[in-house]
């Protein structure tokens, strides 16, 4: 029987998936200016799960991975609400939904949950140090169940993408367009937005959701430094992810510290690097620029 349970394989393997998942959906929120509704949803799927686990009686599984995604809308729903009120900036409403959202989750949990094994703590900052722990067999292989669930949201993730990649591409860069050609760039948006929260709840057994935030961002923004055109960001951004998490594997261990949170600072470097190409970049064209002639007086 094939093993991937072994810890290293289970941990690198799983932050990887995680890295790639989040860098993947995260691009079109960097590129959209919607980057903290990442954060929103990050905190605001813990009511969803304990909204699921009342209802259902279920702690894991596609319920909850359900329940969080409508959570998620639900949150992004609220928000757009109070913004249209023109009373209230976006930061402003996205600083009022998700800690009310995320606070009577917490409350739903200590009311209701006081004997079950649902952690606020666990959503929030993970463990990815126990993914090899927790396994099944599929196929002959062995293999955490963590890391199963992040293969299966990448796949969901790469299919939403690649089938719909026209209409986020417009969705992104013009909406008016897009509503024109038909292509109903809304619901496109709310799908996007859904599969990042099930791709937010399936990663907190493994990183948490705080950290999920890092490489929702982090990634995608510092291929936003090095190009332009939009397949090469998603790539860039989905590598830069991958190389993270290994990076932060390794000083982890040399360190001592946390795994899960080396592997989201592993993305500083590169957003620093990248940074700092970038004003190389404009810098050298500034000094390359050719000088205009003065214009010769008229007689």
């Amino acid at each position: 029987m094939i093993s991937l349970a072994s810890p290293t394989v289970a941990i690198l393997l799983t932050g990887m998936l995680v890295g790639v998942s989040a860098a993947l959906l995260g691009s079109f929120l960097v590129l959209r200016g919607n980057s903290m509704l990442a954060d929103a949803i990050s905190h605001s799927i813990l009511f969803g799960i304990a909204l699921a686990w009342l209802l259902t009686g279920q702690t894991t599984g596609p319920v909850q991975i359900a329940g969080a995604a409508l959570s998620g809308v639900l949150a992004v729903l609220l928000i757009e609400t109070l913004t249209r009120t023109r009373r209230l900036r976006d930061d402003a409403a996205i600083g009022l939904v998700f800690p009310a959202l995320f606070s009577i989750g917490v409350l739903l949990i200590n009311v209701f949950a006081r004997d079950v094994h649902l952690d606020e703590h666990t959503v929030l900052l993970g463990e990815i140090g126990f993914v090899w722990l927790d396994t099944l067999t599929l196929g002959g292989v062995e293999l955490p169940r963590a890391t199963l669930a992040m293969a299966v949201m990448l796949a969901l993730d790469a299919v939403f993408v690649l089938v719909f990649y026209k209409s986020l591409k417009l969705a992104t860069f013009d909406p008016d367009l897009a509503r024109a050609l038909g292509l109903a760039p809304g619901l496109v948006f709310y799908a996007h937005l859904s599969l990042l929260s099930g791709t937010a709840v399936a990663a907190f057994d493994a990183v948490g959701v705080v950290l999920f935030v890092t490489f929702v961002v982090v990634p995608p923004a510092t291929a936003l430094l090095l190009t332009r055109r939009l397949s090469t960001l998603i790539a860039v951004a989905m590598l830069i992810a991958a190389a993270s998490a290994p990076i932060g594997y390794g000083v982890a261990l040399w360190l001592d510290v946390s795994i899960g949170g080396s592997m989201a600072l592993a993305t500083g470097p590169f957003l620093a690097a990248a940074y700092a190409w970038r004003r190389w970049q404009t810098a050298r064209r500034r000094r390359v620029r050719p000088v205009q002639p003065a214009s010769s007086a008229s007689a």
